[in-house]
């Protein structure tokens, strides 16, 4: 038997994070060094699948199939294509940048206390829903996946509401209050959308009689598997609302912003660097490949909430005050972007989406480590506390203009690139929509650079006049994503070369093909 590499990538972390909980309660030091340790291994082993995985061969790679409750056709089934092992390689990479970031976010609050066992189970529950993100990415069992995705709801609750951002304009009570509406509303509006998609999962059961996403796919194309055209239509909306809520799609957003401006700045790039990536990624594995005709169906009215969502977080994100709820609103823009891409059905969308996912997760992680570490010095997430921030902290700021050019979509880093394909992809199929999408880039200039020009430029405030520049463990953390911005911006080949067999599988299955170009080329 070959040694089962995508089960020790998952496996590994949630190793990790029980003996990280483990750890005594007086060694809080060695409980991070030992998180730390666990991420990079784990990175180890997802580089290990993306250089065995080979975009040519079969869609599926590096298979795994077991028993597993077999009276309900429920199997333990593992397998990674291109888009898989993309996201995969996203999170494995980021974890250990969350974790250096958080060294410090889970200390006492009281000099000399010896409460040390929150900081164990702060770096324990990163472990765990790293875990349970990467099982999601590499099941093909919709129970299986179903179980994960909403596992990782548990640890995420604990972090949000258990260990918030302390930075607070009202103190500490009003904080913990705050921290637990924030974690509740997350918890309430996924657990929600997990119980619609339940039914959807009991539903396909019923009707596909097993739960392997290939046996399904594979018995539609040949004609053994036929859904009427309502009860395809009810069990794709089921599976699609419980991934637009995680994702999020607007109007199902809300949480979001709440979430992310109550968390710590590592615990925020989880959630929208990693955690929302598996409802997007999702889309593209189960409602386009399980529900082909109800895909097209229901494309007009997705690719319009997505539009909605472009603009209406670009909108939201130039009018807010807190820095944390701004990054927020531009990430619900940037995920419309991402649904666009994949629901325009052409391969230039769904390439640009994937590739997206990817670009957005570095440069959200980029600006939200370096606005975490700037609200670590002056302790406070409001923007019209800062001011003058280059003259006196100048790396710091240097790196927050590079995470903020990435976040507007600059030519030359990473997320242009992504964002050009979604808009030509979409605007070669649905011109208005296309068009339309663009002015959120506009928007994204002008939240972005105000956001800049508000907090790093101007007369030098009191308050941030003794403010440090990045220490060696924060250069360690930005650094590398500024070099992985600025690389996949120049030569996006190699993610672009691993997902796009994947990409033409996916359109193939919604049996879609790229638009004829109105004007053919000169011969």
């Amino acid at each position: 038997m070959s040694f089962p590499l995508l089960t020790a990538t998952a496996v590994l972390p949630a190793l990790g994070a029980v003996a990280t909980a483990a750890v005594p309660a007086a060694q809080r030091t060695k409980a991070k060094w030992l998180a730390l340790l666990v991420s990079l291994a784990t990175l180890a082993l997802a580089i290990t699948i993306l250089v065995r995985f080979d975009p040519d061969g079969d869609r599926y790679q590096l298979t795994e199939s077991h028993a597993w409750i077999a009276d309900f056709g429920v199997k333990y089934e593992l397998g990674v294509d291109g888009i898989a092992v993309a996201l995969i390689a996203l999170t494995a990479l980021l974890m250990p940048f969350i974790i250096l970031a958080g060294w410090h976010d889970a200390d006492p609050l009281e000099t000399g206390s010896k409460r040390w066992r929150p900081t164990q189970g702060f770096f324990a529950l990163i472990l765990a829903v790293e875990a349970m993100v990467i099982i999601s990415f590499e099941a093909t069992d919709v129970f299986l996946f179903y179980i994960f995705f909403e596992a990782m709801l548990i640890p995420m609750y604990f972090l949000i509401g258990g260990f918030g951002d302390r930075a607070h304009e009202h103190g500490e009570e009003a904080a913990s209050t705050q921290r637990s509406y924030a974690a509740v509303k997350f918890l309430l509006y996924n657990l929600v959308g997990g119980l619609i998609m339940l039914a959807a999962v009991i539903g396909l059961y019923v009707v596909a009689g097993n739960f392997s996403l290939q046996e399904i796919v594979q018995a539609r194309a040949n004609g053994s598997l036929h859904m009427a055209t309502n009860t395809e239509r009810w069990l794709f909306l089921g599976f699609f609302f419980a991934f637009a809520v995680k994702a999020p799609l607007w109007p199902l957003h809300t949480w979001l912003p709440n979430a992310m401006q109550e968390s710590t700045a590592p615990v925020a790039v989880l959630i929208t660097a990693v955690v929302d990536k598996v409802g997007t990624f999702a889309m593209l594995r189960f409602c386009l490949q399980l529900f082909p005709e109800a895909s097209k169906w229901a494309t007009p009215a997705i690719l319009v909430l997505a539009l909605i969502s472009i603009i209406y977080g670009a909108l939201l994100a130039v009018g807010q005050r807190d820095i944390k709820r701004l990054v927020a609103y531009a990430s619900i823009s940037h995920f419309g972007f991402i649904i666009m891409g994949i629901f325009a059905m052409t391969s230039q969308g769904q390439s640009g989406a994937t590739l997206y996912m990817v670009n957005h997760g570095i440069s959200t992680a980029a600006l939200m480590l370096v606005a975490g570490f700037l609200i670590s010095r002056r302790g406070s997430r409001l923007i019209a506390d800062y001011g003058g921030v280059q003259k006196v902290a100048p790396v710091l700021a240097g790196t927050f203009l590079i995470g903020s050019l990435a976040t507007l979509s600059l030519p030359g880093l990473a997320p242009f690139v992504s964002e050009f394909l979604v808009l030509v992809g979409t605007f070669t199929r649905y011109p208005a929509i296309g068009i339309i999408a663009t002015f959120g880039i506009v928007l994204a200039a002008l939240y972005t650079l105000v956001l800049y020009q508000r907090m790093m430029t101007g007369p030098v405030k009191a308050e941030v006049s003794a403010m440090p520049d990045l220490r060696a463990r924060e250069l360690v953390v930005v650094a590398p994503l500024i070099v992985l911005l600025i690389f996949l911006g120049v030569y996006p080949k190699p993610v672009t070369d691993i997902v796009n067999p994947a990409v033409k599988s996916t359109l193939s299955d919604v049996h879609k093909k790229d638009p004829k170009p109105a004007v053919e080329a000169a011969k």
